[in-house]
């Protein structure tokens, strides 16, 4: 029997709410198809969910109030540097009010005083704060032209690719690409980095859309992403600095995906978003990996 697997990866890291409609069938051959236009008979499922892979607040705003004001601290909890954007709404009573938001490149595990508000003594003080952030230092400049393929074995093949009309089609996700592969192939870091966050847990489709997975800040800035990962597998853990590669995690099933496959990603903040930028593979995914070809320089 043939088999068309399409992996699906809805947006990474999106707040929005998407529902996204595909209509799974198997013909008289039998081969199963994944479509967006309705058949009859076929099995419908629905995503409704946008994959964020790193809503754990651990970038946070914290108050200290002493003789000359309120002081407003910004936390950053993670292995990664972070753009914030404090604003200062409802503000009564109160001078140091900043005429816009306040930005500011906070580095990995690191917190900062960012701005002090004073009582004018007219009134009973009173005001409100709202933190946007985004992940990466947003002068990151990406470095590297091509990538290895970032696994063991193969050949593989593309179920999805960049402006994929299924999930590739926003900012997140726009330029990532999906690669078919059995459950427990070996995901390998395509650059040396850093872990920034990972999910190790999660079976199935589970509570989280990206299901198990890496993510790795890398010298230049950028982050490559490794999604819907095998249940237990991820051999790495967060602030670790791993070579290019060193295996991270078994490629899986998990989260929004409709057959086994790694979901592959390169983003970098721009614009107070972290978004997916364009790569190349070194190599035509159809062909055994080779990490001789491209990658860092030396």
């Amino acid at each position: 029997m043939r088999t068309l697997a399409l992996g699906l990866s809805l947006l990474l890291a999106c707040p929005a709410v998407l529902a996204t409609t595909i209509y799974k069938y198997t013909d008289q051959n039998g081969v199963v198809t994944y479509t967006d236009q309705r058949v009859p008979g076929a099995k419908t499922l629905i995503f409704r969910d946008a994959i964020v892979e790193n809503n754990d607040k651990r970038v946070y705003v914290t108050t200290r109030r002493h003789e000359g004001g309120e002081t407003l601290i910004v936390h950053n909890e993670l292995y990664a540097p972070v753009e914030v954007e404090l604003t200062i709404e409802s503000a009564q009573h109160l001078s140091g009010i900043p005429e816009r938001p306040v930005r500011w490149v906070l580095g990995p595990r690191q917190n900062m005083r960012l701005l002090t508000l004073v009582p004018t003594g007219t009134g009973t003080p009173e005001f409100k704060h709202r933190l946007r952030y985004a992940l990466g230092d947003p002068r990151a400049q990406h470095s590297v032209a091509k990538y290895p393929l970032p696994w063991s074995g193969g050949p593989f093949r593309v179920t999805q690719g960049p402006g994929g009309r299924y999930s590739h089609t926003g900012p997140k996700g726009r330029y990532a690409i999906d690669i078919a592969m059995p459950e427990g192939t070996p995901i390998l870091a395509a650059r040396p980095g850093v872990v920034v966050s990972l999910e190790n847990n999660q079976s199935g489709r589970g509570t989280n859309p990206a299901g198990n997975f890496v993510r790795l800040l890398h010298d230049d800035g950028t982050m490559s992403v490794y999604l819907h990962l095998q249940q237990g597998s991820v051999v790495v853990r967060e602030g670790e600095r791993v070579r290019a590669g060193a295996l991270l995690a078994r490629s899986g099933n998990t989260g929004n995906s409709t057959g086994p496959h790694l979901h592959f990603v390169v983003q970098q903040n721009i614009g107070l978003d972290t978004v997916s930028i364009p790569f190349e593979f070194a190599q035509p995914v159809n062909s055994l990996p080779n990490f001789a070809i491209g990658g860092d320089p030396d």
